[in-house]
Order: C-alpha cells, then sequence, then structure tokens
C-alpha cells in the first residue's frame, strides 16, 4: 500500500508541475503553491511520528 501512495504522490506531483508551468498568470500560480503547501501539511499532520522542516517535534 505504501508503494502505491508514493507512486500516487509522484504522478499528482508531475501534474502539478505540469499545471503550474502551464498556467501564466502569477496570482493562479500562487495559488497553486498555497495549495500544495495545505497538502503537504496534511500529510505531515497525519503521518505519526513525522518530522516538520524545522526539526523533530518536543
Amino acid at each position: 500500500m505504501e508503494d502505491e501512495n508514493i507512486a500516487l504522490n509522484s504522478v499528482l506531483g508531475l501534474e502539478l508541475n505540469r499545471v503550474f508551468f502551464a498556467v501564466r498568470d502569477t496570482a493562479n500560480k500562487q495559488k497553486i503553491i498555497e495549495f500544495a503547501r495545505e497538502v503537504l501539511q496534511g500529510e505531515r499532520e497525519e503521518r505519526p511520528g513525522s518530522v516538520s522542516p524545522d526539526g523533530p517535534a518536543s
């Protein structure tokens, strides 16, 4: 199951990247960036024992 999640996340990341570079409007690119951050933050919070980019949780 974890391998499937990794594969799916890779495909989604590639699609998000494709859409990002297809969009010309800077405001829309900012919305894409904010969406990606929210998704990544949500995934980090769902994983028990995950480490944030700022370091281990205390």
